[in-house]
């Protein structure tokens, strides 16, 4: 009977991600639902249903393909960012750092006001400024869509999620010094994170120069590119993940850095080919799967007050310098509409505060609660945003 439960064990995960890419694909094709909005669904359900054969943090293949999976997306979508075109439109990364500080703020003032401590708030208004690349990538991609609020969406969530891992990594560090105890411990630990974020970024740019001097020197950038690329960010991410080092940031760093070292991605090269498809199902099953349907529960109603919240800081930024930034209030709009998923960064890193000794609360909940319900709802918005601007292929054709 053992052996029989084993065997069961060891077949689960790779059919519940079998099913999740057939129900993505029918969902996708009757509903035109995002795929990965189902994948996130899916792994949720099963995994709270059947918690005995299905536990996604002890699967230690399991984290290390999701996290490789991250790195690929996370590298893409540091290609598609164009450092020249914010420095001809400057009102670009303004409006960027006003709708991320707004949101800080916005959600900072209501979890204080629910009765948080000023800790734990200051980490909730961190995180909840970051909308997913991940996410926002594999709608972008999926429905095809180009134009002013693609891009517009792509870049201010490039810019949120950065500031959001510096502004997280500061708080823990904030709080690491603010607990009672050793001084010099609390000082060693707050050093610790500040040079993990410097190394993680050092580490991607190194990745960022060499690759391309190496695909030029072997003069097969066209060719090769696309897969060369895959294995130094499943390389770079072992590194990472083996080091302790911030996965986020270095392939962040390697995406821009290659990306202005000149070499291209093809047209048809975009997720990765098969490889990214298949990456694509682990990361958004896996990530939808961290999450505990009684800590969803709990924190369900804050969570869907920081959700309005979030998401009308958002829009209302993007509206109001829309006009300044060269487009209408209504693409305006739509791009803050189309900042809604959440970051996949944000679920990775919910045990970080337990690890350093903080205690889990309710309104810590709260935040696992927005997670899923943006993580399941958010690329739909996004894609609605992207099909109202004109930009998905079915709207420019009509």
């Amino acid at each position: 009977m053992t052996e029989f439960s084993i065997n069961i064990s060891q077949m689960a995960w790779p059919c519940v991600l079998a099913l999740a890419w057939l129900l993505g694909d029918i969902l996708n094709r009757v509903l035109h639902l995002p795929r990965i909005s189902v994948y996130a669904l899916t792994g949720f359900v099963l995994v709270n249903l059947f918690p005995d054969y299905l536990s996604p943090l002890d699967n230690h293949s399991l984290v290390l393909l999701a996290n490789i999976a991250f790195g690929l997306m996370l590298f893409e979508f540091a290609y598609r960012i164009n450092l020249h075109w914010l420095r001809l439109n400057p009102w670009v990364a303004v409006t960027g750092l006003l709708e991320a500080a707004a949101t800080f703020a916005t959600v900072y003032c209501v979890a204080l006001w629910y009765g948080s401590t000023q800790l734990m708030s200051l980490l909730l208004a961190a995180l909840a400024m970051s909308s997913s690349p991940a996410a926002v990538l594999r709608v972008i991609n999926e429905q095809r869509s180009s134009g002013q609020v693609s891009e517009r969406i792509l870049h201010l969530t490039a810019i949120n999620s950065v500031l959001a891992v510096f502004a997280f990594k500061l708080i823990l560090v904030y709080g690491v010094m603010q607990a009672p105890g050793d001084i010099l411990k609390a000082s060693a630990q707050s050093l610790q994170v500040m040079l993990v974020a410097c190394a993680s970024v050092l580490a991607g740019t190194v990745f960022g120069i060499l690759l391309p001097t190496i695909l030029r020197w072997r003069g097969r950038q066209t060719q090769d590119s696309t897969l060369g690329f895959a294995f130094a960010v499943i390389v770079l991410v072992a590194l990472t993940h083996a080091t302790g080092l911030s996965p986020i940031l270095a392939t962040l760093s390697f995406g821009l850095v290659a990306r202005h070292r000149r070499i291209s991605l093809g047209r048809t090269q975009r997720n990765f080919g098969v490889l990214g498809e298949l990456l694509a199902v682990v990361l958004f099953v896996f990530a939808a799967s961290t999450l505990a349907f009684s800590q969803v529960l709990a924190g369900v109603m804050l969570g869907s007050l920081l959700l309005v919240m979030r998401l009308g800081s958002k829009i209302i930024v993007t509206t109001l310098l829309a006009p300044v930034s060269g487009i209408s209030m209504r693409k305006g709009m739509l791009s803050g509409l189309g900042l809604a998923p959440v970051s996949v960064f944000l679920i990775l890193n919910l045990e970080q505060p337990n690890k350093l000794g903080m205690t889990m609360t309710n309104e810590w909940y709260a935040l696992v609660a927005m997670t899923l319900i943006l993580e399941i709802a958010g690329p739909i918005l996004t894609h609605l945003a992207l099909f109202a601007a004109k930009e998905t292929p079915e709207e420019m054709e009509q």
